[in-house]
């Protein structure tokens, strides 16, 4: 029976404004576009997504929200997948962040069916 890869884990490198690096163990970079978690000292939760390997193991990523607070050695953790958003008849009239999280104080999306966020257009 074969187990499902444990998602890697890195380190927090270097911040830049919403430019995160981060170094992970040789061999385990996430793909571009994965989502990266890193949660900040107070709990909050980032989401990265990889734009680029540096080499050194290093990968650049454009966090998702502001990373006041975030500082270089803390965890990161590949999801394994892209960020992705709820779709379907429920999703129209409401309003979401880049994440698929509502914004709009309606409560949460009894999505069915969540997509990657870079995937081809949908045909007419």
């Amino acid at each position: 029976m074969a187990t499902a890869a444990r998602p890697a884990t890195g380190r927090v490198i270097q911040i830049t404004g919403p430019v995160v690096d981060i170094e992970f163990p040789a061999g385990r970079l996430p793909a571009i576009y994965n989502a990266v978690e890193i949660v900040r000292g107070d709990g909050a939760k980032i989401v990265c997504e990889v734009q680029q390997h540096l080499g050194n193991n290093w990968v650049r990523n454009v966090a998702m929200t502001t990373t006041d607070g975030l500082a270089r050695g803390v965890e990161a953790v590949d999801t394994g997948g892209p960020i992705s958003v709820p779709v379907g008849q429920v999703t129209l009239g409401r309003v979401f962040n880049v994440l698929g999280e509502p914004i709009d104080e309606k409560g949460p999306v009894a999505a069915s069916k969540r997509l990657p966020i870079h995937r081809p257009a949908p045909a007419f």
